[in-house]
């Protein structure tokens, strides 16, 4: 599907979601020069960006009225499907020519049927989930994955480099979003290594920070353990990335993995840890914070 190549001053970007990590993504387009319109479902946590300059719409349709590519990226797949799909949703209100790029963490089947919902409308999406939490948004070195067309992938490319340093295309509709579950498995349980190390470390009496120095730089070193540790060491538990997105995540790669006939016993037992911590009330904290259950279960009170 052909589609004119992004280039500031001219492309016009509607964004859905001004969360953690959506603010700011979308503040480094508009960095970059690209006029912005944007929509959350509470108006306060788009605050930042509409005093920086982004226009408010009170529906994704109107983002989409006032856009060239419409950007989401929000909590679950029913929020996905009420965003592209819904009665105010961005497929409402398109005209040909229009891009969609949904960089939440859902499911690869509905990746596929936002695509074919768009292609009969004449509208090129993109499923691009990213990796790199907040982290990685607010110094727009996010990893992105990306599904859907390559002729799409390209003429988008300017736009996601403004947010990302990785950014590689995976294959057809569906394929971002199948690269994003091998991430989160990948992390699934290295998160509970980390925090079990971690755990381990306190309880022999050792200074966790002079740890770090020793393990982060050698073959037990990770994205998680050098960027989630020291967060855990100074027990803040504030969420980069929501434990019950996470567990949201780690259902659809289980869910996957039932389909294809897999057993993935290492992702369904920190499936089920998390699952624990969410009950104990931490559902809105950082997936760091599972060492908050690690210690629960080994009785330790801090």
């Amino acid at each position: 599907m052909s589609i004119t190549k992004a280039a500031p001053g001219t492309t016009r970007i509607g964004w859905v979601g001004t969360g953690v990590m959506g603010r700011w993504m979308c503040q480094h387009l508009m960095t970059k020069g690209y006029a912005a319109t944007v929509y959350n479902r509470t108006k306060e946590r788009a605050q930042p960006l509409l005093d920086a300059g982004a226009t408010w719409a009170d529906t994704p349709a109107d983002v989409a009225r006032q856009s060239d590519v419409v950007f989401a990226i929000v909590g679950f797949p029913k929020d996905v499907r009420e965003v592209f799909l819904g009665s105010k949703g961005v497929l409402t209100a398109v005209r040909p020519g229009l891009a969609l790029v949904d960089m939440t963490t859902s499911e690869p089947s509905l990746a596929r049927e936002i695509h074919e919902a768009a292609k009969a409308k004449g509208v090129a999406s993109l499923d691009a989930p990213v990796s790199g939490g907040d982290v990685g948004a607010k110094n727009a070195a996010l990893s992105i994955m990306v599904g859907g067309e390559a002729d799409v992938v390209e003429a988008l490319r300017p736009l996601l480099e403004c947010m990302g340093k990785t950014i590689v295309h995976q294959g057809p509709p569906g394929a971002g979003q199948h690269t994003k579950m091998v991430n989160q498995i990948l992390i699934a349980s290295n998160m509970v290594g980390v925090c079990e190390a971690l755990l381990y470390g306190w309880k022999a009496g050792l200074d966790l920070k002079t740890v770090l120095q020793s393990v982060g730089g050698g073959a037990a070193a990770s994205w998680s353990l050098n960027n989630l540790g020291p967060r855990i060491i100074d027990r803040n538990f504030e969420p980069g990335f929501f434990v019950e997105h996470f567990i949201k995540d780690m259902g659809i790669a289980l869910d996957e993995a039932k389909r294809m006939n897999l057993a993935l016993p290492g992702l369904a037992l920190a499936n089920q840890l998390y699952v624990a911590l969410q009950a104990q009330g931490f559902g809105r904290k950082g997936t760091q914070s599972l060492y908050l259950a690690l210690e629960a279960l080994s009785g330790i009170k801090r």
